[in-house]
């Protein structure tokens, strides 16, 4: 890995850093740094506000604070809420009460799918970021998805939540397939900001954006994360991003091209996806 990373040329004109780690196979955010540590009892307790999350992403900072403590933890509201903070998750159930209030300068795009039959390959595209535990620390994972067929159209690990490793992901998935027509994602800053919207626009894909509080608008995203922390993450416990890497590359492999979902009559995501690009052009 140091190796690869050597090779790496920050002023090169014509491939940004991000195009040569892609090409190198290097995680980008193992180019940059290491993630930051926190203690090991914040470690532990995070690892186990991710396990609770990922079955119950309706629970809110109350919620996870009263099952810690009967787990024996004795944990506050407010530690609760600064790890969940860390990690970038927050209670998916509605919120009656409180208004959606966007970053500053960011616009909020409508929903679009409501009512919308999706029903072919890359009619929709959808994307979030999960925060993803190692033994030491901790990293977040993004994807963007072909919602139709559930194909991994390309991923990306940073040790940070901000929007470069997001727009990193959606501009690989344009290189390798071209564009769909519309993009669904939350109204988080990561997408939200001019860097992501802009890229969309340079395509002409229309921009759609969950309702705030709303767990069943990117529903697919939220299933792919399930499935990937169950049948890999918590099973395997990576220590560190080399490592996670590796293994998130065998396991989306395997996702795309292996795994029979039952939605498309046991036919795996790669043959939906391709299946129908090569009908399109045979037409």
């Amino acid at each position: 890995m140091a190796t690869k990373r050597a090779m790496i040329e920050p002023a090169h004109r014509e491939l940004n850093v991000s195009a040569q780690c892609e090409l190198l196979e290097l995680p980008r955010a193992s180019y940059y740094r290491t993630p930051q540590p926190e203690s090991d009892e914040n470690l532990m307790l995070m690892r186990l506000i991710d396990e609770l999350y990922t079955r119950r992403p309706s629970l809110g900072s109350r919620g996870m604070r009263d099952r810690l403590r009967l787990k024996g933890h004795r944990v506050n509201r407010k530690r609760v809420q600064r790890l969940m903070n860390i990690m970038g998750i927050e209670s998916l159930a509605p919120q009656k009460k409180k208004t959606t209030v966007p970053a500053p300068g960011h616009k909020i795009y409508p929903y679009l799918l409501r009512n919308l039959d999706i029903v072919r390959p890359d009619q929709v595209w959808c994307s979030d970021f999960t925060y993803i535990r190692l033994k030491r620390g901790f990293v977040f994972l993004t994807a963007v998805m072909d919602w139709h067929s559930r194909y991994v159209l390309s991923w990306e690990i940073s040790v940070t939540m901000d929007e470069e490793f997001c727009v990193s992901a959606l501009e690989r998935a344009l290189r390798r397939h071209g564009a769909p027509e519309i993009s669904n994602t939350d109204q988080g800053s990561q997408y939200t900001g001019a860097a992501y919207t802009g890229v969309l626009k340079d395509h002409k894909v229309k921009i759609s954006m969950d309702g705030k509080g709303r767990a069943t608008d990117n529903i697919m995203i939220e299933r792919l994360w399930r499935t990937v922390k169950y049948d890999d993450i918590y099973l395997k416990d990576y220590e560190t991003v080399e490592q996670l890497t590796r293994g998130l590359r065998i396991f989306f492999d395997d996702y795309n091209n292996q795994r029979p979902h039952s939605s498309h009559g046991g036919k795996t995501p790669a043959q939906i996806y391709f299946g129908a690009a090569a009908l399109r052009q045979a037409a």
